[in-house]
């Protein structure tokens, strides 16, 4: 493996539309016909199709999901520059792995977050376009249900493709609004660990060495961590993401790895503190404390938007009433343990800000297209302040960094070029600038 490992995204100045990034792989397999296939491998519950870009090679096969969450557009905008660097200069036939890049697994969800990658980077522009769904809303979930019941089709059609490819390695591509890089794997991959550290160094991203999404599980190295085994609950009890219940799991059907790679677009630089906090005990009651008065807020402006909502229901209000339901069970669950560390405190300080601002980001969305007209100003206005108030604490409170776009796209085609080095033994040289 070559040592270069300058950017490899260089023209990624900014995050793509899911439109740009899927108009940029027909491009491509239109340059590359002997090399590319291009196909719709289902539709998302609103009918948009779900896009697999197929790069041709004669080794193990590697499976690509960007988009999982649509308030994460670093994922997709990998995909289209992961594939730009598998096909640089590359003439037929090439040796190395089968790559299958479904470009988003969540347009729905993405087409709610459009405004956000449209126009220049900012905290503002990010909350003032914010929408996570709620679990299950969340196509990677296999425990996710539609309204009637039934697994969502974006689901379905991502574990037949993992059926049809059977892939030697996934990987899920996630980004972080505001904390460090970590990877989380279904079973240790050796040497990616240490490649991984050192493409977050590169990018100037802190190791997160205490995530919140991976609070108590075993971590081999710093920022990685493996994920429970079936049947093991997630990071915790409140939260319904038990990582055997997961389309990472479902890989392992078939023999295969999966890596979900995570990139800051915020730095918090503290959660790379991995020494023990001299106060946990008492940070962790204080943000308990200040999660359940932030949630309890906006629980009761909630009960007064209510009656003048137009989207009932619906992919945001369901994500809203979730969080304030599992607010309680979260703050209940963070408890000091001994030899606690800055990182893993951090954490959850950083969660305690982080759900009532999203929470009261969706608030502000679902109450900007409701009905009552000047009867509900009032509500508008303490919601614009309560988002305002929340973003800027956030952002002061725990020093927030931007990382350039070029750097969480480059530091996510390292990782996962590394991890296919490793899980599949190819040669493919490590990027240089672009």
């Amino acid at each position: 493996m070559a040592t270069d490992t300058g950017h490899m995204a260089g023209r990624a100045a900014r995050f793509l539309s899911v439109p740009e990034t899927m108009a940029g792989a027909r491009a491509l397999a239109r340059r590359h016909p002997e090399r590319c296939l291009i196909r719709v491998v289902g539709r998302s519950r609103g009918g948009r199709p779900l896009v697999l870009l197929t790069i041709c090679g004669d080794g193990p096969p590697v499976l690509v999901v960007g988009g999982p969450h649509p308030n994460e557009p670093v994922g997709w905008t990998s995909t289209l520059y992961l594939a730009r660097h598998l096909l640089r200069g590359a003439e037929p036939p090439r040796t190395g792995p089968a790559w299958h890049i479904l470009l988003c697994l969540d347009p729905d969800g993405a087409a709610l977050t459009a405004g956000w990658p449209a126009g220049p980077p900012s905290m503002a522009r990010h909350f003032e376009h914010f929408h996570r769904p709620a679990f299950d809303d969340q196509p990677e979930w296999l425990s996710a249900r539609g309204d009637e019941g039934r697994p969502l089709p974006e689901t379905l059609a991502l574990t037949r493709l993992i059926d049809e490819t059977r892939p030697a390695l996934q990987c899920s591509l996630h980004g972080v609004d505001l904390g460090g890089a970590f990877l989380e794997l279904t079973r240790a991959v050796p040497g990616l660990s240490d490649r991984f550290a050192r493409s977050a160094r590169q990018a100037r991203m802190p190791l997160d060495v205490g995530t919140y999404d991976a609070y108590g599980w075993a971590s081999p190295s710093p920022g990685t961590y493996l994920m429970p085994a079936a049947g093991e609950p997630g990071a915790f009890a409140a939260l319904p993401d038990s990582p055997g219940d997961s389309t990472w799991a479902y890989a392992g059907r078939h023999g295969g790895v999966t890596a979900v790679v995570e990139a800051p677009m915020w730095a918090a630089d503290a959660v790379a503190d991995g020494r023990p906090h001299p106060r946990a005990a008492a940070a962790l009651r204080a943000a308990g404390q200040d999660l359940l008065a932030g949630t309890g807020d906006l629980d009761d402006l909630l009960a007064q938007a209510r009656p003048h909502l137009v989207e009932r229901p619906g992919q945001v209000l369901a994500s809203v009433e979730f969080n304030l339901k599992v607010a309680a069970g979260l703050a209940d669950g963070w408890v000091a343990t001994p030899g606690m560390t800055v990182s893993q405190v951090v954490n959850l300080e950083i969660a305690s800000e982080r759900i009532p601002l999203r929470i009261a980001a969706l608030l502000r969305r679902l109450l900007a297209g409701a009905a009552g007209g000047s009867r509900t100003e009032p509500l508008r206005a303490r919601l614009e302040r309560e988002v305002t108030e929340r973003r800027e604490r956030f952002a002061e409170r725990f020093r927030a960094r931007w990382i350039p776009v070029e750097d969480q796209v480059s530091h996510q085609i390292r990782t996962i070029l590394a991890a296919a080095d490793c899980v599949t033994g190819g040669d493919r040289p490590e990027p240089g600038t672009a």
